[in-house]
């Protein structure tokens, strides 16, 4: 009898998870953390708020130099307004949004109050359009404040009408109309980027509450009717479209800020020539530090600068519909994917018309261009943002369970509300019941009116026959006892 030694049995060899598998479980478990929207959302607001500050100082010193001042003059100011904005930033961030949207009615009347003011000589004039008011060393524009009043009010007026918006009176009124007022005004100024923005407002609104698509298409139309009339109305407007279409027709005049502007990209290559030594500061390219500051961003820092400010906005689009999407809250919900895609938006036309994509409009860019009162305002809609994520439910638990945390108690922020939706109201009860067609309706019971009515209602009729009938049968009664006891 042979025995045949068993052959070890090899190994399986276990393979050890690769590095991009176990980052991705990790940033997945990161995301799935109650405040990792909010802890984005701070990180992409920091970010943003140095890289403006770096490439506004290295955009304007060049050009303050060459014009004999100091070379920290409009970094001085954009600094100033930032930590306004900051301060700002964090009031909002500790502000109840309950609040805020009860204060959205008062804050909309008075911001159309201002459009109209601004239009007299209260208003000041800059660059062809009156859109300013100027009090001593101070300045602001009250259409970058009309735009955030325009998402939060309309939000709120929607979301009180949600149950009557398949009707288009409910979903258009008031809305539509207030927004084609403020688009008057503000096209008296006038000023066409901030009809774009509002008109982005307006159908974020729109869209994100749900309205038909047959609604957009007429919208689409208008837009388009309305953008050939006013080309057509105004020669400077018609000379930014034939200038569009062919830049080098005119290449010393209106096409100089797009062709300028490409050469700056193109000098840039994949990581740029180095903060401040690019040549377009030097005055070879107009408003460098405001509307075309991409393109300086292009020429510094290169492919990768340019890179990294597209990452950042696709960050915000990505937290803030992600905000949206994990909110309960519908205001909130409207609200955060209406302030998302403004500020998506803003930014993706401002570095359109500097590739020449798009034609040049003066849409700033968000929280890295020059300018006080679009950084101001940009900053405050990243603090209601911020105040959105924490108002997510699981948030919520989590900073009312564990407390506030390292960031929040650094913040000194307030534990934030849990939703609560509103109370429905109970239907009216129909004094008759519905009769179903083709059925009999089965007879009512006698209702007891004695009871129903109290013991000291008069009589009724009713009872009055019931009364003689009840004696009629007691004295019958009576009189056959007696006639069988006694005969």
């Amino acid at each position: 009898m042979t025995v045949v030694a068993d052959k070890p049995r090899s190994k399986r060899k276990v393979r050890p998870a690769g590095r991009i598998a176990s980052m991705r479980g990790g940033l997945t478990a990161w995301l799935g953390r109650p405040l990792a929207d909010f802890h984005l959302l701070l990180a992409i607001f920091g970010m943003l708020t140095v890289l403006g500050l770096v490439m506004v100082l290295s955009a304007s010193a060049p050009g303050q130099v060459a014009s004999g001042v100091s070379a920290y003059s409009v970094f001085q100011k954009q600094l100033i307004y930032v930590c306004i904005g900051a301060v700002l930033f964090w009031l909002v961030l500790r502000f109840p949004l309950r609040r805020l949207r009860h204060l959205s009615t008062a804050a909309m009347g008075i911001g159309v109050l201002l459009l109209a003011l601004v239009l007299t000589p209260l208003g000041d004039v800059r660059g062809g359009a009156r859109s300013w008011f100027t009090v001593g060393p101070i300045s602001f524009q009250p259409i970058e404040a009309v735009k955030l009043a325009l998402a939060l009010w309309g939000a709120h007026v929607l979301v009180t009408k949600r149950a009557l918006l398949s009707q288009y009176r409910h979903l258009l009124v008031p809305v539509v109309p207030v927004a084609m007022l403020i688009f008057a005004l503000v096209m008296l100024q006038p000023d066409l980027g901030g009809t774009i923005t509002l008109g982005v407002v307006l159908i974020s609104l729109l869209w994100f509450v749900g309205a038909p698509m047959r609604l957009f298409g007429v919208i689409a139309g208008g837009a388009v009717a309305g953008a050939v009339v006013l080309a057509i109305g105004a020669a400077y407007r018609l000379q930014r479209v034939s200038t569009f279409l062919n830049p080098d027709a005119d290449p010393e005049g209106a096409g100089l800020q797009a062709r300028q502007a490409m050469f700056a990209l193109a000098e840039g290559g994949w990581f740029g020539k180095g903060l401040a030594q690019g040549s377009s500061q030097w005055r070879y390219l107009p408003n460098v530090e405001s509307d075309f500051i991409f393109a300086v961003i292009g020429e510094e820092l290169g492919f990768i600068g340019c890179a990294l400010v597209l990452a950042l906005f696709g960050g915000v689009a990505w937290v803030g519909l992600r905000v949206a999407w994990r909110n309960t809250d519908p205001w909130i919900r409207i609200v955060s994917a209406t302030l998302t895609v403004w500020l998506v938006a803003q930014a993706a036309i401002n570095i359109g018309y500097v590739v020449r994509l798009l034609p040049v409009t003066g849409i700033t860019l968000p929280m890295i261009s020059s300018g006080g009162t679009s950084v101001v305002m940009t900053m405050i809609v990243f603090g209601i943002l911020a105040n959105c994520a924490r108002h997510e439910p699981e948030a919520v638990a989590a900073l009312r369970s564990l407390g506030p945390g390292r960031v929040g108690g650094l913040l000194k922020l307030p534990a934030p509300e849990a939703y609560r939706p509103p109370p429905k109201r109970k239907p009216v009860r129909p004094s008759t019941p519905p009769r179903a067609p083709g059925r009999r309706t089965a007879q009512l019971p006698v209702i007891d009116e004695r009871r129903m009515a109290g013991r000291s209602a008069p009589p009724s009729e009713y009872r009055r026959r019931e009364s003689r009938r009840t004696q009629g049968r007691t004295e019958q009664g009576r009189s056959t006892r007696g006639r069988g006891r006694y005969n």
